[in-house]
């Protein structure tokens, strides 16, 4: 069973202002950081390349979103309503150039409408769909994510939109297959743990196995809507699409390339490595670490150590950029240039992650105590790095650490909380992409960006009182206006996206 009836997007007063982006230079922009000296003898040398989405909301791509619903019987009472007021404040965000398609599961998947373009009269009929669901029995999870699929895959409106899935459950998988053998290739797949009892480990491999998605552990009912807000934040201001960053040697070798657990390509050939980061988000920023070795060199001279370049697709239109070449200044001077803080502020990210992961795999061998003084050596090696006030990263971490620590012992408590709260962190450092997790949703902002910061605020105010208006697409007279949201985020940087590197 195939799927090709997704509604076209029509034109209308509301759609006919939206114009393409008219320059596809600029919607990505790269900083390089590394040392401008190296000594003349062999050394190894760190290059950073980072880049960083800018872009503009008011020529945003169209989002094709499938939300997949655990409906089973333990999502009955409470849960199920908060579930129901998460979807709300979805349908309510999206805009006339986005569609919408809701899947089911609990022992089978249910599609309860295709791609549907977002109008006032889809809006209400979709809501009441959400409205008028009721728990059922088993807890399907492969059956939903083969639904979502099937949704996506046989869409007829494909160039140019952005597309992906947000699947939460609350249980175990209890009938079907394993879900996290279902291929999703390239369809990005947000999942979300919802309460003490799912299963964050087949959650967590469905993520991963997907370009760019990412686990949120929504421990707290409570938080359910804002860990969909911060999903849709990001889907709503992707700016480019299939983006992928390559580096090339040169008078060098490429010992090492840092990225989490983007997929690496490698061309011996030419000595490449290629890294494919799938979709950009406004403002979102990948960093990837580039160790060197570089050969001795017989006398001081500027010495060409890598080349960068990277490309992306936005309206459908491929955009390639002109190489960056990195040029360093051999040095026979005794004194050693220090690395730049920047280098160093994420290293020491990539060190912190891997002593969570490392921790969380003592904790399920059962090593409770081995797992709680890894965090605590974690702990104690950020108290030795100086933080820049203005890089609230250091903190964040050390906050993260103190919560993992927290959910350490005893065993119940790490199955229950602490285990989904290291693979959520785990898959956020990994995807370098906010992921939910913890109890105080303002506490650990680590990857957020401004709209998710945005939405943040209205999911919680939604959640409270779901007749307050949300700021919308809509003008006064139902025409598309610039989005409120956005307005916001001009007003605080009022100055457009720059164009070039």
């Amino acid at each position: 069973m195939s799927f090709n009836d997704d509604e076209p997007i029509l034109a209308s007063q509301a759609v006919s202002g939206k114009k393409p982006a008219a320059i596809l230079a600029g919607k990505t922009k790269v900083t390089i950081f590394n040392k401008t000296t190296a000594p003349l003898e062999e050394s190894e040398f760190k290059v950073m390349p980072e880049l960083t989405g800018a872009g503009s909301g008011s020529d945003r791509p169209g989002v094709d979103l499938v939300t997949v619903l655990d409906v089973s019987g333990s999502m009955e009472g409470e849960k199920l309503e908060k579930m129901k007021i998460a979807m709300l404040f979805v349908i309510q965000k999206l805009s006339p150039i986005d569609r919408l398609s809701v899947v089911t599961f609990s022992e089978v998947a249910h599609r309860l409408c295709p791609l549907r373009q977002i109008t006032e009269t889809s809006q209400d009929e979709i809501e009441n769909l959400v409205k008028a669901l009721v728990p059922e029995n088993s807890t399907n999870i492969s059956a939903g994510i083969q639904m979502g699929l099937k949704v996506l895959n046989g869409r007829k409106l494909t160039i140019g939109r952005v597309f992906g899935i947000m699947l939460m459950s609350d249980g175990l998988q209890n009938v079907g297959g394993d879900a996290r053998q279902v291929p999703v290739r390239n369809v990005p797949v947000y999942t979300f743990g919802f309460g003490e009892d799912h299963d964050p480990s087949v959650l967590n491999a469905i993520a991963n196995h997907s370009m760019g998605g990412t686990f949120s552990d929504v421990r707290n009912q409570n938080n359910l809507s804002i860990a969909f807000s911060q999903c849709l934040a990001g889907l709503l201001t992707v700016v480019v699409r299939d983006l992928k960053l390559t580096v090339t040697k040169a008078q060098s070798t490429i010992l090492k390339v840092s990225t989490g657990n983007y997929p690496l390509s490698y061309d011996d050939a030419a000595g490449s490595v290629t890294i494919s980061f799938g979709d950009l988000y406004n403002k979102e920023v990948r960093k990837v670490i580039v160790d060197l070795l570089l050969p001795p060199a017989s006398s001081p001279a500027g010495s060409n150590v890598l080349n960068i370049t990277y490309t992306y697709s936005s309206g459908g239109k491929l955009f390639d950029a002109i190489p960056l070449i990195i040029i360093v200044s051999r040095t026979s001077r005794t004194s050693v240039e220090p690395e730049r803080k920047e280098v160093m502020m994420e290293e020491n990210r990539l060190r912190t992650a891997q002593m969570i992961k490392g921790s969380r795999v003592m904790a399920d061998d059962k090593n409770l105590d081995g797992a709680l003084e890894n965090l605590v050596e974690a702990q104690s090696l950020l108290e030795n790095v100086v933080n820049d006030e203005s890089n609230p990263l250091i903190g964040m971490l050390k906050s993260e650490l103190q919560q993992m620590s927290r959910l350490m012992k005893p065993q119940a408590i790490y199955e229950k909380q602490g285990r989904p709260f290291a693979l959520s962190s785990e898959t956020s450092h990994n995807r370098q992409r906010f992921a939910a997790r913890g109890d105080d949703p303002k506490e650990l902002r680590l990857f957020a960006t401004p709209r998710m910061d945005a939405y943040l605020e209205q999911a919680k105010s939604f959640d409270e009182d779901p007749r307050k208006p949300l700021p919308s697409v809509y003008g006064d007279e139902k025409e598309l206006a610039v989005d409120e949201d956005e307005k916001q985020e001009r007003a605080v940087e009022p100055l457009p996206p720059m164009v070039g590197g």
